[in-house]
C-alpha cells in the first residue's frame, strides 16, 4: 500500500544532529538527567520505587498545566514510568503546547510534583534546548501521538506577480483555518475550525514558519490498516484558508507503524514499512536506544539486525543490548524479561522527509539460569565456589551450609567469607570461601576413591523485590588423600598402651592382633583393657597375654612386641599396623608358645634353705638342665611334652613339669621345688596324636606354682618391676599363649618318663649338663 500526499509550495531539506546531554543533578532522594535530543527534550529521574504520589505540570507565561495521560498525548508530552525499577521519564517535543521559543532557541519549564513525608514538594526542572534544523516535513509518531509539521512559508519561486498576494493568505489568523479529514471509502468529512478540532483533541498551530498537527492515537478520525502484515496507524487531514480569490489547501498526513515487536532467537524484532513515505530513492535509516542514535552499520556492530525485506524495515534487538531494563521475577526459578526504547529515525535519500519513531517493546518472561562454579583449589585448604549471573534487582538475603542458616551480611567473626562483586553485564557474583577443616564440612571416607570426602551443601536464599524467595540449591565436594589410622603407642612396666583419635574414616577399618579382630569378646577372653569413646580408642595390653612376641629372652630380661593391624573392612587386607617393642625386667615369668615350647624364668628362693646355694637344677628329667642360672633364679626352654612331663586331659590339655635343685649333691626331694605348668584348649591341638611335631591354634596359658610359703618374718624377694627401655628392631619370634578355660571331663595323666621317647631332642652341654634342642623334627 503507497501513501500519497501533497503539500503546496513547499521545498523539503534535510539536517541531522543531537543536541548534547547535560550532566545528572541531584533530587533530593533521585537523579535527574535532562537531555536535549533532535526531536524533544527528555527528563529522567530514579524515584524510589515506594514512591507512587508525584506528576508533572508544564508552565509558561499563561500559566501552569498539570501533564494528565489525555492532556499530555494532545499537548506533544509523553511520560513513561517503568515502577519496578523507580524510573520516571518524561519527553516533550519542541513543538509542545507550552514550549516558548525564543529566535533558535527553545525553552521548557517542566514541574515535578512530589509529595514527601505528607508535605508537597515542587522541584522547577527547566532547560533550553537549541535544536538542529528543522527538514521540510518531520513525522514523529511517539508511543501516546503522532506529530507532523510541515514548512509553511512558500519558497517556490512565484511565476507571476500575483504571487505576492498569497502571503496573506499564510499571515491570516487561526480562525480563519478549516480542517477536514479524509477516510479510505468514505466521503469527506465535514470541515471544522481549529478551535472546534482542539476540543476534540486534535492540536493544529501555525507556529514558527511551520504548520504543526498533532493528534493522540485512536482518535475518530483515525483508521488503522494492515500493510505487509504491519498493523499502521494513519490519520490524514487537509487544511484550507479562503482569501479573496485564493484558497490555499495543505495536505497532512501521517501514518505510524503500531508494531508491538515479536521475540524469537533471543532478539526483539520491530518492524515499520517503508511505502508509508515513498521517496524516489529510499531511506536512509539509524537507530539506537533512549534517543542515541548511530549509523546502521555501526547499530549492526553493536549486535543489532537491520533488515528491509518485502518493503518491510525490520530491526532486531538483542536481549541483552546495552541500553535495556531488565527485570527479574520469581516462580519456581528466576525468570527476566527486558524493556527497550527504540528510536528510529529515517530520512529520505531527497532529503524531503524525516520520520522518526519512538517505541517502548518487551521481552517475555524469560529463564535467566544461574551460574555456579567451583573453583575449590585442593592446596589452598578451602572451598571457593562462585555464584554468578545474579540479576541486579535480586538480593543475596541469606545463605544455608549444611543446614545451617546464615543471615546476610556476615558478622565479622565469621569463619567464612562471601564476597560481591558487580559484574559489567549489570549482573553480581558473589564467592564463597570456606575452609576445608570448619566445622561445618561433612567429612567422610570414600571407599570408591580411597580419599577424605569433604562435602559442603549450599542452599542460597535470593529476594526480588514483588515475589517469594527463591532457594538455589548446590553442593561442592574435595577428595582428599588419608592414610589408615596408626595408633600412638608407649611402654609401661606392666604392658603397652596403645590409643588412637577417632577419625570420620574409622569406620572403614577394622582392627585385629594378628588374625582375630579386635572386640569386645577378643578384649574379655585374653585379658586386654579397652576404652573406646566418642573422641578416641584406649588399648591396654597387659605383659604375657596374647599377641606379644618375644626375644632375647634372658635373667635380666626380655624384648615384647605387640602389633595391632589395620584390615580393609570389606576385603581384610592390611592397610597398615602399628609395632611397639619395649624391654621388660622380671623376676618370674612363664611363656608357652604355640609350637610347644615352653620357657620359664623361676625364683627358688622360697624352697632353698637360707644361706645355701644349690649346685644344680633340673626337672623331672635330670638330664633337662636349666640355660641360665643366676643364684637362685633360673631359665629354662624346653618342649612342653619332653623332659618327663605330665600331661593332664580335662577340657584343656596341661603339660606340668617342675624345677628341683640340689645342695651339696643331695637332691631336693619330690616335693621341694617350682611347679610350671602350660595349658592349651584342647580343641586347638586337633594333630596332637597324628604327628610327632606339637602345634596349637592358640598359646597356651602358663602358671608357676611354689610349693613352699615363707616362714612367718621371712622375707619374700618382691619380683622387681619391668623397666622399659627403648625400643630395638624385632628378633625371632616367642609367643606367649592364651589359656581359654573349658569343659573338664575326668583326668587322665599320662607321665613322659624316658628322653628317647622324642629321639635327639636334648644334647649334652660343655659343662656336663643336658640341654633341650628345639624343633628336631624336620
Amino acid at each position: 500500500m503507497t501513501f500519497q500526499f501533497s503539500v503546496c509550495w513547499v521545498v523539503f531539506l534535510s539536517v541531522w544532529a543531537v543536541a548534547g546531554c547535560d550532566p545528572l543533578v541531584e533530587v533530593q532522594t533521585g537523579v535527574l538527567q535532562m537531555e536535549c535530543h533532535d526531536r524533544y527534550f527528555m527528563i529522567a529521574i530514579d524515584l524510589p520505587v515506594t514512591e507512587q504520589d508525584f506528576h508533572f505540570e508544564a508552565v509558561d507565561g499563561t500559566g501552569v498545566y498539570p501533564l494528565t495521560e489525555e492532556y499530555a498525548a494532545e499537548c506533544g508530552y509523553s511520560i513513561s514510568v517503568l515502577p519496578f525499577l523507580g524510573h520516571v521519564e518524561l519527553r516533550a517535543s519542541y513543538l509542545s503546547c507550552h514550549t516558548e521559543k525564543t529566535g533558535h532557541l527553545f525553552e521548557f519549564k517542566i514541574n515535578l510534583i512530589r509529595n514527601l513525608e505528607g508535605k508537597v514538594v515542587v522541584h522547577a526542572l527547566n532547560r533550553t534546548c537549541s535544536p538542529p534544523p528543522w527538514s521540510p516535513r518531520d513525522i514523529f509518531c511517539e508511543v501516546n501521538y503522532m506529530e507532523v509539521s510541515v514548512q509553511h512559508e512558500p519558497t517556490c519561486q512565484p511565476g507571476t506577480s500575483d504571487w505576492n498576494t498569497l502571503r496573506p493568505v499564510y499571515a491570516s489568523p487561526v480562525s480563519d483555518w478549516q480542517v477536514a479529514f479524509h477516510k479510505p471509502d468514505q466521503q469527506q468529512l465535514q470541515p471544522m475550525n481549529f478551535t472546534e478540532a482542539r476540543k476534540q483533541g486534535y492540536v493544529f498551530e501555525l507556529m514558527y514558519g511551520r504548520i504543526l498537527f498533532r493528534t493522540p492515537y485512536g482518535q475518530p478520525d483515525s483508521y488503522r490498516t494492515d500493510v505487509n502484515g504491519v498493523p499502521v496507524e494513519v490519520v490524514h487531514a487537509s487544511i484550507f484558508s479562503r482569501q479573496s480569490w485564493f484558497v490555499v489547501m495543505v495536505d497532512l498526513f501521517a501514518a505510524c507503524s503500531m508494531s508491538q515487536g515479536s521475540f524469537a532467537g533471543g532478539y526483539v524484532t520491530w518492524k515499520t514499512p517503508v511505502t508509508l513515505y515513498p521517496s524516489q530513492f529510499g531511506m536512509q535509516v539509524s537507530l539506537g536506544l533512549n534517543g542515541d542514535l548511530v549509523a546502521q552499520e555501526v547499530a549492526k556492530q553493536r549486535g543489532f539486525i537491520v533488515d528491509e525485506d518485502n518493503s518491510t524495515l525490520a530491526i532486531g534487538i538483542p536481549y541483552k543490548a546495552k541500553g535495556g531494563y531488565r527485570k527479574s521475577y520469581v516462580s519456581g526459578g528466576i525468570f527476566v524479561f527486558y524493556i527497550f526504547n527504540l528510536y528510529v529515525k529515517q530520512v529520505s535519500m531527497d532529503g524531503e522527509t524525516v520520520v522518526r519513531s519512538y517505541r517502548t517493546l518487551d521481552t517475555p518472561l524469560l529463564p535467566h539460569p544461574l551460574v555456579v562454579e567451583d573453583k575449590t583449589v585442593l592446596q589452598e585448604g578451602m572451598f571457593t565456589v562462585f555464584l554468578g549471573n545474579v540479576p541486579d534487582d535480586v538480593d543475596l538475603t541469606s545463605i544455608q551450609l549444611n543446614g545451617e542458616q546464615f543471615m546476610l551480611p556476615l558478622p565479622s567473626e565469621s569463619t567464612f567469607m562471601i564476597t560481591a562483586e558487580a559484574q559489567p553485564d549489570n549482573t553480581f557474583s558473589y564467592t564463597l570461601k570456606m575452609l576445608f577443616s570448619d566445622p561445618l564440612v561433612v567429612q567422610e571416607f570414600s571407599k570408591e576413591h580411597a580419599a577424605m570426602l569433604h562435602q559442603l551443601n549450599i542452599n542460597y536464599t535470593l529476594t526480588v523485590s514483588g515475589s517469594e524467595p527463591y532457594h538455589y540449591t548446590t553442593s561442592v565436594t574435595a577428595l582428599l588423600d588419608v592414610s589408615p589410622p596408626v595408633f600412638e603407642a608407649n611402654c609401661t612396666a606392666a604392658g603397652i598402651n596403645f590409643m588412637l583419635v577417632h577419625q570420620p574414616s574409622d569406620y572403614l577399618w577394622e582392627f585385629s592382633i594378628g588374625a582375630d579382630l579386635l572386640t569386645m569378646e577378643l578384649v574379655t577372653r585374653r585379658g586386654y583393657i579397652m576404652n573406646n569413646s566418642s573422641k578416641t580408642l584406649q588399648l591396654n595390653a597387659p605383659l604375657f597375654t596374647p599377641g606379644y612376641d618375644y626375644r632375647d629372652v634372658s635373667l635380666r630380661g626380655f624384648y615384647g612386641t605387640f602389633e595391632i593391624l589395620v584390615r580393609d573392612r570389606d576385603t581384610l587386607r592390611v592397610r597398615a599396623s602399628t609395632v611397639k617393642t619395649c624391654y621388660f625386667e622380671s623376676r618370674e615369668f612363664i611363656m608357652c608358645s604355640t609350637d610347644g615350647m615352653m620357657t620359664v624364668a623361676a625364683d627358688l628362693s622360697e624352697v632353698i634353705p637360707s644361706g645355701q646355694m644349690p649346685v644344680n637344677f633340673h626337672l623331672y628329667n635330670k638330664l633337662c638342665v636349666p640355660n641360665e642360672v643366676n643364684g637362685t633364679r633360673v631359665l629354662f626352654s624346653f618342649p612342653v611334652n619332653s623332659c618327663g612331663s605330665v600331661i593332664k586331659l580335662r577340657g584343656n590339655v596341661t603339660y606340668r613339669n617342675k624345677i628341683f635343685h640340689t645342695l651339696n649333691n643331695v637332691p631336693s626331694g619330690d616335693d621341694k621345688g617350682v611347679t610350671v605348668q602350660c595349658s592349651y584348649p584342647l580343641n586347638g591341638l586337633s594333630r596332637l596324636f597324628s604327628v610327632y611335631r606339637f602345634e596349637s591354634d592358640t598359646e597356651g596359658k602358663g602358671t608357676i606354682i611354689h610349693d613352699v610359703q615363707a616362714t612367718p618374718g621371712e622375707v619374700v624377694p618382691t619380683p622387681a618391676k619391668p623397666t622399659p627401655k627403648p625400643e630395638t628392631t624385632a628378633a625371632p619370634k616367642i609367643i606367649i599363649p592364651n589359656y581359654l578355660p573349658a569343659y573338664h571331663p575326668p583326668a587322665h595323666y599320662i607321665r613322659v618318663t624316658r628322653v628317647h621317647s622324642l629321639p635327639n631332642v636334648f644334647y649334652r652341654g660343655s659343662n656336663g649338663y643336658f640341654h633341650t634342642k628345639r624343633n628336631p623334627i624336620p
